[in-house]
């Protein structure tokens, strides 16, 4: 039995969302659900946007104010293995990141809030499509979220794994990496195995130049500057043993937490890419794709959200020294159009230690209450009638 009678309901929704996944841009049951929910609380509701997403809101008293919370609705393309009675009923999708929790707590706030006097202004309740992949939080912006819903700052909130129930981490400044990608593509001349000096073989090209990427966060980059530079595909057209192929793909992934490092190593992809291609007498194609940006927190509202937590979960239950992830994550987009925070909620340590995007990793029931609690104090301090008597703490 949970620990936490009162919430049943909200452990209820949060269970069924994780039974029926669904993927970018085609969370139609979800979004239907939560459109469900904000309706029968009485709210504006909003759909639309971004095809699948939901926005509800909020308006009490005079004040011209509004902030905006974002939750994320989709699911990942991924066989569960967990074996209780909420698991995913459908084949190959599952909420391996906690996006069931993250809309639930959305939700509680929003009923929570629904008719309280308790603050002066307009809340805008965002749930968000596609998080995971395809960037629903940009789609929702170049369909005008914020020309729609005006806010002076938006705030989400990420579970995280390892860090224990009941604790907050905020950061001030990056939070996540961004998230590029690159393809390199080898054309030589195919031939016989035998016969290599016949041949240009893009094969040996593209493994020197797997091994020369390895140097490119070492010796390119300031050592204080984090980057992560990962070759993830290699493969190539070979599909018999005396063939030496004419092509050869190379792809991966960049993260970093600033625009001047995705330059220099986008460059230096280039470099070494031609430079190694023209030493095996083969062509080098690069295509590098700036992916999620970068998740920067603005100063004064990770402050803000630090002594919010602070208030809820107690002082020494916030954590503002863990270093940022290098995990990417799509709020950055609306972090780059509005002032605002991303905290992560300690979802404690799931059994085996399963963590993020684990065919066993589930949400921890036990943290609604506690990230419902923030959600509602974070709407009382910054909209609330004692806004103007807030001094906030450093960091």
């Amino acid at each position: 039995m949970s620990k936490h009678p009162q919430i049943n309901p909200l452990i209820a929704l949060r269970h069924d969302l994780h039974a029926h996944p669904e993927l970018a841009f085609s969370e139609h049951r979800s979004s239907d659900v939560v459109a469900g929910f904000l309706q029968s609380l009485g709210l504006e509701v909003h759909r639309g946007l971004a095809g699948t997403g939901v926005v509800g809101v909020i308006r009490n008293g005079d004040s011209a104010r509004a902030i905006a919370l974002r939750a994320d609705l989709d699911a990942l393309p991924l066989h569960e293995q967990n074996l209780f009675p909420h698991r995913s009923k459908h084949e190959g999708r599952m909420h391996a990141c906690g996006h069931d929790g993250h809309t639930a707590m959305l939700l509680g706030a929003a009923q929570a809030l629904a008719g309280n006097s308790d603050f002066n202004g307009t809340v805008v309740f965002i749930f968000q499509p596609a998080e995971e992949t395809d960037g629903g939080a940009r789609v929702m912006i170049e369909q005008g979220l914020f020309e729609r819903f005006p806010v002076e700052a938006v705030f989400g909130m990420h579970n995280w794994p390892g860090l224990p129930a009941g604790q907050f981490a905020v950061h001030s400044g990056p939070v996540m990496a961004c998230a590029d990608q690159f393809d390199i593509v080898l054309s030589g001349h195919g031939g016989h195995a035998a016969m290599p000096q016949q041949a240009r073989d893009p094969l040996v090209a593209g493994a020197a130049l797997v091994q020369a990427l390895q140097t490119v966060v070492s010796r390119t980059l300031d050592p204080l500057d984090p980057a992560v530079l990962s070759v993830t595909r290699f493969f190539s057209g070979g599909e018999a043993y005396n063939i030496i192929p004419s092509e050869a793909r190379i792809g991966g992934t960049v993260r970093a937490f600033r625009a001047e490092v995705q330059d220099k190593v986008e460059a230096a992809l280039e470099r070494l890419a031609s430079g190694i291609a023209a030493a095996h007498g083969v062509q080098a194609q690069l295509d590098y794709r700036r992916g999620y940006p970068p998740t920067l927190n603005s100063a004064a509202e990770a402050t803000l959200c630090a002594e919010v937590a602070r208030a809820v979960a107690g002082a020494g239950n916030v954590r503002c020294d863990l270093s940022p992830s290098m995990g990417a994550e799509d709020f950055a987009y609306m972090l780059r159009e509005k002032p605002g925070c991303y905290v992560w909620i300690g979802n404690g340590m799931a059994e085996g230690g399963c963590m993020l995007h684990n065919p066993r990793y589930d949400f921890n029931d036990e943290i609604l209450p506690l990230g419902v609690a923030y959600w509602v104090a974070l709407v009382k301090r910054v909209l609330g009638a004692q806004e103007a008597q807030y001094q906030p703490l450093s960091l």
